[in-house]
């Protein structure tokens, strides 16, 4: 059989929420991928499998139904205390995994779900979604035409009531915001700074009784790198956090600056919804060039991104890309690598919050 007329690959969906929906969803329509189960311990499977048509097995608990259908791959978008041994368990059954971020809830789990996809010779595709979509790519390499050190301010709050509030407080049995959403974007920074982190600092607010006294619903870290660049990203959960400046992207250095301008996803109002955190509809580009008179020499360019993907096409681009990795046989060291590292960076600016101390980070190699 060639390439061309390959077997669809037979694919365990687990968790069937916001992100197992979207991914199923991908599945679906995808040539190169036939879905062989969906996972969920509630309704989600039922609802999630009735959207897609029916038809599809279902199944309560993940090692049942992964003795039973034999997957070829794993769909992993359960919350982050079952990532470490949900992706094992897959591995150690011959499967390739797809893993929504983050990796684990610990540094260690991660590098033990790195160890054994290399152990088993199998694909992880860690769901760093930002890194398939166009937009994002384009403000990181515009940022970095901005010289350096770069500042970079970045945050997204959530003002989350009903089902998402829900979800929130069963995130945070685990992790803290900080560390849930915030390694997207010490990503993302990692990406645009040319210097090494070196260190972080970090505050947070506990806002709520309704979660763990261990943990919080409000934080803010602060990154510093090897070349002075610095960052800071912000990231508040509960029904008490405003909608005022909740979705901020911006970076500034020496030559200018360049800014995500979502005004349309911020007059929504809706901070909590999932599909307003990947628009971005327009980039600001802002030059520093003074004239004699310290008049600006250009006027600030304005990027249109209005036929960026949504949020299910940026879903079906990392299926795309996971099926790639899979076919094809790429070498995912490098982002397996950079997924633990920006979570090293993440874990050490949760321990800033918990010590009030500034925490200097060791050489980023996992």
């Amino acid at each position: 059989m060639t390439n061309n007329q390959r077997a669809p690959l037979r694919i365990l969906v687990v968790g069937c929420g916001n992100m197992g929906a979207s991914h199923a969803h991908a599945y679906h329509g995808l040539e190169g991928f036939q879905i062989c189960g969906l996972v969920s311990p509630g309704k989600s499977k039922e609802v999630l499998n009735d959207a897609l048509g029916g038809g599809y097995a279902l199944y309560d608990n993940y090692l049942e139904a992964l003795k039973l259908t034999k997957p070829d791959a794993v769909c992993i978008a359960t919350y982050p205390d079952t990532h470490e041994a949900y992706a094992i368990a897959a591995f150690e059954a011959g499967a390739h995994v797809f893993l929504e971020k983050p990796l684990a809830d610990t540094v260690d789990g991660a590098l033990r779900v790195k160890a054994a996809a290399v152990e088993r010779g199998k694909k992880l595709v860690v769901g760093y979604i930002l890194r398939h979509h166009p937009s994002w790519m384009r403000f990181i390499a515009e940022a970095r035409r901005l010289g350096t050190p770069l500042v970079m301010r970045m945050n997204l709050n959530q003002q989350s009531h009903g089902a998402m509030w829900d979800t929130h407080r069963n995130l945070m049995k685990s992790l803290s915001p900080i560390v849930d959403c915030g390694v997207h974007y010490i990503d993302v920074m990692c990406q645009m700074a040319p210097g090494v982190p070196t260190q972080v600092s970090a505050i947070g607010a506990r806002l709520t009784d309704d979660i763990a006294d261990t943990n919080y619903n409000y934080g803010q870290l602060q990154l510093r790198f090897s070349d002075g660049s610095v960052g800071w990203y912000e990231a508040g959960w509960g029904p008490m956090i405003s909608e005022t400046a909740y979705f901020v992207k911006d970076v500034i250095g020496p030559k200018g600056s360049v800014s995500i301008v979502a005004a349309n996803a911020q007059q929504d109002g809706k901070s909590d919804a999932v599909a307003s955190h990947t628009k971005t509809e327009r980039l600001r580009l802002h030059h520093a060039a003074l004239d004699g008179a310290n008049e600006f020499v250009a006027p600030d360019e304005w990027i249109s991104m209005e036929d960026e993907p949504d949020h299910q096409e940026l879903c079906n681009r990392e299926q795309a890309f996971f099926l790639r990795a899979i076919v094809e046989d790429l070498d995912l060291s490098r982002a397996t690598d950079d997924a633990i590292n920006s979570l090293r960076i993440a874990f050490a600016c949760d321990e800033s919050v918990r010590t009030g101390r500034v925490v200097q980070l060791p050489a980023m190699n996992a």
